[in-house]
């Protein structure tokens, strides 16, 4: 987009462009607001599990890096992905109150922000640890500013199908940052965030229907309609439950993690059955899967972490 058009825009919105050329008055708070923190602790989380798992040895203070860098990283997309939605951000409840939209931080603040965190988190990755864990995260970085949110959110109704493979990087990076290589165990960590993200968020636009619409976003709900859209929440969290099962029998995980999978992977598939049974209204079936669906990611990860991991990251501390 030139600058002309960008400007035709913005006085298209209505919106005042020499307001937008003033300094903000934007707190520390906002600017951590930019790094969407909860969505940057799931990613930290994902990506040390990849890391505590993976064969060999990575130095304490090499690893807090590299854990540093991921976090940094995720946090800079978080803060591209809200300079390039502000307009459509502010149409929709659940984002209105964003530090852009908000009008507390300047777009191209926001962007001077994301771009610099970028810069950095690949470039000290690469120094400090290994140029494969570096070029995955500018990858990850790239995907999700460019692919996702500049292109597939605003375009495809599959947004959320493709775009997920952003969130499923970081497991596959913390791998790369102890390997300097990729295996089918990084892999298989990649495909459960993978297939787990469309239900998940899907639930979530289910019982947001009319602010996505009015934001002009083609999710599948406002696209296909709710049938569809419960249908294939069904459909993906069929296929999501032998993934998520898998590490067990395919060695890469003990009785505990197979157990565990099993169990929150029969909820997973009640709770998406139920959505697609449900009739009107469908509000509290959507939550109730949304709501389970991070506890399901998390506590497969999290006994991943107890079972593969924890005991190999605190050897290597001590050493």
């Amino acid at each position: 987009m030139s600058l002309i058009s960008e400007g035709a825009e913005l006085r298209d919105q209505g919106l005042d462009i020499q307001a937008l050329a003033q300094p903000s008055l934007a707190s520390a708070g906002d600017y951590i607001a930019l790094l969407k923190p909860r969505v940057m602790s799931l990613v930290v989380f994902t990506a040390l599990v990849g890391l505590a798992v993976a064969p060999g040895s990575l130095h304490p203070v090499t690893a807090f890096t590299a854990l540093l860098c991921i976090a940094v990283g995720a946090g800079a997309s978080g803060a591209l992905n809200m300079w390039y939605d502000a307009d459509i951000d502010a149409k929709m409840t659940r984002t209105a109150r964003r530090p852009v939209p908000a009008g507390r931080v300047q777009p191209g603040e926001a962007l001077a922000f994301g771009l610099t965190l970028s810069v950095f988190s690949v470039v000290i990755l690469g120094l400090l640890v290994n140029v494969l864990s570096a070029a995955l995260l500018a990858f990850t970085i790239f995907f999700y500013a460019v692919v996702y949110t500049m292109w597939l959110k605003r375009s495809t109704p599959q947004n959320i199908v493709i775009g997920g493979a952003a969130g499923a990087f970081p497991p596959m990076i913390g791998w790369a940052a102890v390997t300097g290589s990729m295996s089918l165990e990084p892999i298989l960590l990649f495909a459960i965030i993978f297939i787990w993200t469309p239900p998940h968020f899907w639930a979530l636009a289910l019982y947001k229907t009319e602010d996505y619409a009015r934001a002009g976003i083609p999710m599948l709900p406002v696209v296909a309609g709710e049938v569809v859209t419960r249908r294939h929440i069904l459909l993906y969290t069929l296929l999501l439950v032998p993934v998520g099962i898998a590490p067990w029998p395919l060695g890469f995980a003990s009785a505990l993690y197979g157990a565990t999978s099993v169990v929150t992977g029969a909820i997973m598939l009640l709770l998406a059955w139920q959505v697609f049974r449900e009739r009107r209204p469908v509000e509290r079936a959507c939550r109730n899967l949304f709501a389970f669906s991070i506890l399901y990611l998390f506590l497969l990860f999290a006994v991943l972490l107890v079972d593969r991991g924890w005991g190999g990251l605190i050897a290597r501390i001590a050493a």
